[in-house]
């Protein structure tokens, strides 16, 4: 398995808007609609990638805590889907369904929401204040599959902990560590 670590987006960064497939629903969403009263949560994940499926259970149960909170999840497939199939849309709406995922699951057939999140792995973490204005990105934890260090989503975790307390957040943050976002035609 490929390990890419995330861009790093620059902090302060506005997220930038998308008009996408929910493959859960099977309509077309906006970042607006989906934005939580006290900060969004963008998560660039998919069906196939060893690292998301190790992540899998943090992230259905921080959403699970953290969205009665005011904190919106959001989770945005890239990937070429000729090429790798699995990540299709019908396959993310029975992924969302097998990993009780509460929040929507969107498909970004153009690739170009990853290019404007400056996105590069999978799991790649974008925490947004109620601004949307990035004040984290990074990975969830130091947790990787096979390196036996337990999965507890600490780093996000205390990144949206911050946020609801009004506190400042760390600016030294982690890259997160994946699969490289299967581009299209690279």
């Amino acid at each position: 398995m490929a390990r890419t670590e995330s861009n790093m987006l620059a902090l302060g960064t506005v997220a930038p808007d998308f008009n996408i497939l929910d493959t859960v629903t099977d309509k077309t969403v906006n970042l607006h609609a989906l934005t939580g009263k006290k900060g969004t949560l963008i998560m660039f994940i998919c069906n196939h990638c060893p690292f998301v499926v190790h992540v899998n259970p943090e992230i259905s149960k921080m959403a699970k805590t953290y969205q009665p909170k005011g904190i919106g999840f959001v989770a945005i497939s890239s990937n070429d889907v000729e090429n790798y199939p699995q990540d299709g849309p019908k396959y993310m709406k029975l992924k969302a369904k097998a990993e009780d995922y509460t929040f929507p699951y969107l498909y970004d057939e153009t690739q170009a929401v990853a290019k404007a999140y400056d996105a590069a792995c999978t799991p790649d973490f974008y925490l947004f204040d109620s601004d949307l204005k990035l004040v984290y990105r990074g990975q969830l934890d130091d947790s990787r599959p096979g390196n036996g260090k337990p999965l507890t989503g600490k780093d996000l975790r205390d990144a949206m902990d911050n946020l609801l307390d009004g506190k400042e957040i760390a600016k030294n943050q982690k890259p997160s560590i994946g699969c490289n976002i299967k581009w299209v035609d690279q």
